[in-house]
């Protein structure tokens, strides 16, 4: 049956019917209402931003007879997380001047800014395109921000793969001039153009077309000896296969995704599935293939199943690779043996192989902020001033100084000591590989706390971990406050997901490489009671493991079953 038979769902009529992502948005920004309307609302993903509300204040504002107190997060585009300290200064600029005065490095390797009123949205995103970043596509049912290794190092290896992260990003960018209409031209030269004027033409989106994809869709580029953008869990994968010191071409891995919903069981989280080799000159068609099945093949009936990974789970990976042939127009070779090895976060020094340095500093769920006892936005400000660093952003939320002079490496550590900001030598490894979502009090899809709690959840592991000589130990904790996975939870040795008011699911089993999914060990925990049961895990994992074993390779061997006894005989610290 066809798409045009099928009944479309109601984000794909709005998507039909919206002249390219025009809707009505340029007519609702001129309107003196707080809100955006429904439709405005779901074509303003695309541009790179959602409305949300303070969810802390909704009954005391409904009780006053007020409406919500809304606003809109705005998303940048940033490729494999690369920009200039210029930018990164400005960005801190406008979370000051037109936000909520925080700005949040995101699991993506990107920047967002919370707390942008209606009548500010405009100057926002233009500002964001004047400083030659873009929120175009960095939501929404397109490819949105690709990730990348950031490491900064001398040799074509790290070069191709940053290269090919910024290829993709203009091969696959939304081609609609309807966002250079409403938040470009406009401002620049006073043109009337927030009609849209006039229909445009079909060829305006030749991969796309009217309908865009069923579902957002990710893609991500790795090594096999350093997986830190989690290349399983994106939409689309391209592992390097390196021989010689020269990139031959990639894995191309197929069908991850971290969403779900537990009471919908036609939901699952998905690793990705290997599926061909291309060359390096075959990638942006390989890519455009793939999201040409997508886009013709994908469900448009029923947004919880609409991700490619349900696609590929129908299918079988063997028909999918088929159809991906099909569409690229000729057969591709099969997978080499190279596969996910490693895992590097980049915290610390780090030689660059040009007589310079990177530094990684762990920023604690990736949120810049300022306040009487850390000012890591003043550490940036002044570190940009002075040392005018390459700017680099991390899959867990961290930052990347490079391009540091060997005699400048002892001021950026005084300059950062100086603003109370922790050294990530001085960091524990369980808050270091830790990372958590928003949730509340923006996030409308958050049922419980996720980035505001999980400090206080590190305070309470580190003593306990050290008492147990496991302070040494890596392995990944990640917290959501909802099954959606924005952090990547069901990949994770260990996680936390919002399931209900101040109750939490507990996860374990996955692996710290990303390479293997975790299973349900709890659920209904409640907040007070997370850190107790994290701690009998580690309790059950120091008395039983084997050697050499990782936490998530014992909590995957011993099982769920098994877990919980252990995790009841342990002697606790």
């Amino acid at each position: 049956m066809s798409t045009d038979a099928r009944e479309l769902s109601a984000a794909e009529k709005i998507k039909d019917e919206s002249r390219f992502l025009r809707g009505n948005i340029g007519e609702e920004l001129q309107q003196d209402s707080a809100s955006f309307g429904k439709e405005s609302i779901a074509l303003l993903k695309f541009h790179g931003t959602y409305q949300q509300d303070d969810r802390d204040i909704r009954i005391e504002r409904k009780k006053a007879g007020l409406d919500k107190a809304f606003s809109c997060m705005v998303r940048c585009r940033i490729p494999g997380g690369r920009m200039t300290a210029e930018q990164l200064v400005a960005q801190l600029d406008l979370c000051d001047e037109l936000g909520n005065a925080t700005l949040k490095i995101t699991t993506r390797q990107t920047l967002q800014l919370h707390g942008i009123l209606k009548s500010d949205l405009r100057e926002t995103i233009h500002r964001i395109n004047k400083i030659n970043l873009s929120t175009l596509a960095a939501c929404g049912d397109v490819n949105r921000n690709i990730m990348c290794c950031p490491a900064k190092r001398v040799g074509t290896v790290h070069e191709e793969l940053q290269r090919l992260s910024q290829e993709l990003t203009v091969a696959l960018a939304p081609q609609t001039r309807g966002y250079h209409e409403l938040w470009v031209t406009d401002l620049e030269t006073g043109e009337k153009t927030l009609e849209g004027g006039g229909p445009p033409t079909k060829e305006e989106e030749p991969l796309y077309g009217p309908r865009y994809l069923p579902r957002k869709f990710k893609i991500g580029i790795a090594l096999p000896e350093d997986n830190c953008i989690d290349i399983y869990t994106q939409d689309l994968g391209f592992l390097a296969v390196v021989r010689e010191g020269k990139v031959i071409g990639y894995n191309v891995s197929v069908g991850g995704g971290m969403g779900m919903t537990p009471s919908a069981a036609k939901t699952f989280p998905a690793l990705a599935q290997r599926m061909a080799f291309a060359r390096p000159e075959q990638v942006v068609d390989v890519a455009k293939a793939v999201i040409g099945v997508q886009r013709d093949f994908g469900n448009r009936e029923d947004r919880k199943v609409a991700r490619m990974k349900y696609l590929i789970a129908d299918w079988g990976i063997e028909k999918f690779r088929s159809k991906v042939e099909e569409y690229f127009g000729e057969a591709l070779a099969d997978c080499t043996e190279d596969d996910v090895h490693g895992f590097d976060d980049h915290m610390g020094w780090q030689e660059q192989g040009d007589g310079l340095w990177s530094y990684g500093l762990n920023v604690e769920n990736g949120r810049l902020y300022d306040n009487d006892q850390v000012q890591l936005k003043a550490a940036f400000r002044a570190i940009a001033a002075e040392l005018n660093p390459a700017i680099r952003l991390t899959s867990h939320q961290s930052i990347i100084f490079c391009d540091i002079q060997p005699e400048q490496k002892d001021r950026l550590l005084e300059i950062i000591r100086a603003h109370g900001v922790r050294l990530s030598e001085d960091t524990s490894n369980v808050r270091r590989w830790s990372m958590a979502c928003v949730g509340l009090p923006t996030c409308g899809l958050s049922v419980t706390e996720s980035e505001r709690i999980m400090p206080k959840f590190m305070d309470q592991l580190e003593g306990p971990l050290a008492k147990l000589g496991m302070s040494h130990e890596k392995f990944t904790v990640r917290m959501t406050g909802c099954p959606n996975g924005c952090a990547r939870p069901y990949n994770a040795d260990l996680a936390l997901v919002g399931q209900t008011k101040g109750k939490y699911r507990v996860f374990a089993g996955g692996a710290l490489l990303g390479t293997r999914l975790n299973y349900q060990y709890k659920e209904k925990v409640a907040e007070a009671d997370v850190p107790s049961e994290l701690i009998a895990v580690f309790a059950a994992f120091k008395a039983n493991r084997q050697d050499n074993e990782t936490m998530g390779d014992f909590c995957a061997r011993v099982g769920r079953d098994e877990l919980e006894r252990m995790a009841e005989e342990a002697p606790k610290p």
